[in-house]
């Protein structure tokens, strides 16, 4: 058995109770060049204080962003499963619900402004299906991702302006009225960290919109869901996002879960600077 960490990533408390243990590859996980090498274990604690979810093993994920990712899931199929993505119908869309609760819920709190288009950095971007369906809205839209297949798709496929790099490092990307995490806090190894970085890279009125996998409700189906996959070494409670928040500088102005289209059972919130 895998011991627990030493401490929450979020709360900090040393206190833990063991949830799930694996010693093969659950049936939804990707399969990745470093979780194939040797002896498969990994086991999931739940923080007693706070309820964040944490997954530990003994392999080296470190280069797991800048090439496997993108080769394991998509391969040469990035324009394919971009285009299969953007043609599905609206009801079936997790990136129609994303756009439309970011677009109601920045219309309310801006107002009509200035007249000139709200601008977005998604981090982490991937296939670029969100932004693509933001533009259609009249946002202005960044592209940031570590992978540089996933940065040319977005300038050469999607049409955005892109940026290669890690967000923690990279250098001019300017500022946004929105920064955007989807589906990407779970898969760093310090989210207060990354969270609190993105304050650099707001504008006056910016605000931070995150999305996370929900570690309460998909708990309840079991072991083999989508959010506890080796490449989610944090999936969050809502207690751990509001503390996560809380830490990284932000005052939490909106919170809920859903159940996405996809399955996926998710927590999002809209985050301004404290």
């Amino acid at each position: 058995m895998i011991p627990p960490p030493d401490q929450c990533a979020i709360c900090g408390s040393s206190s833990f109770t063991l949830v799930f243990s694996y010693d093969a590859p659950p049936a939804l996980e990707t399969r990745f060049d470093f979780a194939e090498q040797g002896e498969y274990r990994r086991c999931i604690y739940a923080c007693d204080c706070c309820g964040h979810f944490m997954s530990v093993h003994t392999m080296d994920d470190s280069a797991l962003y800048f090439e496997d990712y993108v080769s394991a899931n998509y391969g040469d199929r990035l324009r394919a499963t971009f285009e299969r993505i953007s043609a599905l119908d609206p009801s079936r869309s997790d990136n129609e619900g994303r756009v439309h609760r970011i677009v109601e819920f920045t219309a309310g709190h801006w107002g009509s402004g200035s007249g000139q288009a709200p601008s977005a950095l998604d981090v982490g971007s991937g296939l670029c299906v969100f932004l693509h369906r933001l533009r259609a809205h009249g946002w202005s839209g960044t592209a940031l991702d570590p992978d540089s297949r996933a940065v040319q798709h977005a300038r050469e496929v999607v049409g955005v302006n892109a940026i290669q790099g890690d967000f923690m490092t990279v250098a001019g990307a300017g500022t946004f009225d929105l920064v955007t995490f989807n589906k990407v806090l779970e898969h760093v190894k310090d989210p207060i960290a990354m969270l609190a970085k993105s304050r650099d890279y707001l504008s006056p009125r910016g605000m931070v919109y995150v999305e996370v996998p929900d570690a309460e409700c998909a708990a309840v189906d079991g072991a083999d869901r989508e959010e506890f996959c080796i490449d989610h070494p944090h999936v969050f409670s809502a207690c751990s996002l509001v503390m996560l928040a809380t830490r990284a500088g932000f005052r939490v102005r909106q919170l809920e879960r859903l159940q996405e289209p996809s399955t996926k059972y998710t927590l999002f919130a809209f985050l301004s600077p404290a």
